[in-house]
């Protein structure tokens, strides 16, 4: 099973425009790449990453190489969602042989990060932004430190609340009896609700 740690983010004004550009220039990333997944009713994130990832360098040079792969696999993940999951509007199943929706990110989608893009020791963090690093002292329990370096690490995404505040969600494998709640994305794919993130564009 899973645990999910959310850090609010104690944010400057300035801090927070680099994360709003941050998340503004990442949902372009994607939306760079929906296309082919329209095209090619591809959205298998290895496939994705051999046939856009070059290009996707080439179009967004201030975007650093790994965050480019993040936004891949925030491209993947959200089309195995809308066209997969089986109470899902848009699932392929239903679809038939009509073509592919095109999906598009507004800028408040979340941004997804790795232990390459964000790091964490000693109550200090260290996440990427689109003019270098970005740093904030965070007063963690034991525990929760711990649970960063010795758990698996599956995601780690940052979210602008409905209060304004940036947030980040880790995904650890944890004991089922260590579960806490689900990120929002979980609750979407469990449920196959489309993210309020996404507006799916129907073809004429």
């Amino acid at each position: 099973m899973n645990s999910v740690l959310h850090i609010p983010l104690d944010t400057s004004p300035e801090q927070a425009a680099r994360l709003l550009a941050l998340q503004a220039t990442f949902a372009q990333v994607c939306n760079a790449l929906a296309p082919l997944v329209q095209s090619t009713k591809c959205w298998n994130r290895v496939t994705l990453h051999h046939l856009a990832y070059k290009s996707l360098r080439q179009q967004f040079p201030e975007v650093g190489s790994q965050m480019v792969c993040n936004a891949i696999y925030s491209v993947s993940r959200t089309g195995r969602l809308v066209f997969q999951h089986a109470n899902s509007p848009f699932n392929l199943n239903r679809l038939g042989d009509k073509p592919l929706p095109l999906l598009r990110f507004t800028d408040t989608c979340p941004v997804y990060f790795d232990r390459h893009t964000l790091s964490l020791k000693a109550g200090q963090l260290s996440m990427y932004t689109l003019d270098g690093r970005m740093r904030f002292h965070l007063t963690l329990a034991e525990a929760q430190e711990a649970a960063f370096h010795q758990q698996k690490l599956r995601e780690i995404v940052l979210t602008r609340r409905a209060d304004g505040v940036f947030q980040l969600s880790f995904l650890l494998s944890a004991p089922e009896e260590g579960e806490e709640s689900a990120t929002a994305a979980q609750v979407a794919d469990r449920a196959g609700h489309i993210p309020e993130y996404v507006i799916v564009e129907e073809a004429a």
